[in-house]
């Protein structure tokens, strides 16, 4: 049976959508570890996702699948770390196909927000022109911060949210303006990135085989002569 149209205004939530039947446009966040992104992602879910450990690349993705008000169906893969950022860089894999990034810093530190030229960095390495956000997190332990602006965002023209994982302030606009900016992506893909992620995943691999022959040449076989002095 055709899904029905929701009322004007309205999102409607399709639980337990077929993996087969799915076309999703891919999420990820950013930021130094404790900034809270998985807290915004439970936030704005709320209860309605059954998170899937990744255990390959140490991620977790949420899937959050609805129809909006014109009839047309949005697949949504969010992707968060799962704690991968404590090692101050993330699995290539992380940004593959990634159609928009969050990029989440902590009010209450500072160097949290000062990392976030590091982290821009790291994903322009791999994709040059994705949308990004920026979120302004836990403005509910200074809310006058709302009131202030923030020179990275500005010198790199990027939105900023304010928002509050704790109470739920303004979550859901912040996701709602990412999936959207990664449809539009989705639907006017930049070739660049594509090229610029291919060759990226290509050093990956050329680097972990170049790392299992060296390490393959190291060990003898055995009964082998041991190598003169």
């Amino acid at each position: 049976m055709a899904e029905a149209t929701p009322p004007p205004g309205e999102l409607r939530v399709i639980d337990n959508k077929a993996d087969e039947l799915r076309k999703p446009v891919k999420l990820i966040l950013l930021g130094d570890s404790a900034v809270g992104k998985s807290k915004l992602v439970e936030r704005f879910l709320m209860q309605r996702y059954v998170p899937i450990q990744m255990s390959t690349y140490a991620l977790t993705l949420f899937k959050y699948d609805f129809v909006t008000p014109s009839g047309r169906e949005i697949d949504v893969d969010i992707w968060d770390t799962a704690g991968q950022e404590r090692f101050a860089t993330m699995h290539p894999a992380y940004y593959h196909e990634a159609m928009c990034c969050i990029l989440v810093f902590d009010v209450s530190r500072k160097p949290t927000y000062k990392n976030l030229e590091k982290w821009l960095g790291e994903l322009r390495t791999y994709r040059q022109h994705v949308p990004c956000l920026v979120a302004c997190n836990k403005i509910d332990m200074d809310p006058d911060i709302v009131t202030k602006s923030f020179a990275f965002a500005e010198k790199n023209q990027l939105p900023i949210h304010y928002v509050s994982a704790a109470d739920g302030t303004n979550v859901v606009a912040l996701f709602q303006a990412a999936i959207g900016e990664a449809v539009r992506y989705r639907d006017n893909p930049k070739q660049e990135d594509y090229m610029t992620q291919v060759l990226e995943l290509i050093k990956e691999d050329t680097r972990k085989t170049a790392s299992a022959s060296n390490g393959s040449a190291a060990v003898p076989p055995t009964g082998a002569p041991p190598a003169a002095a």
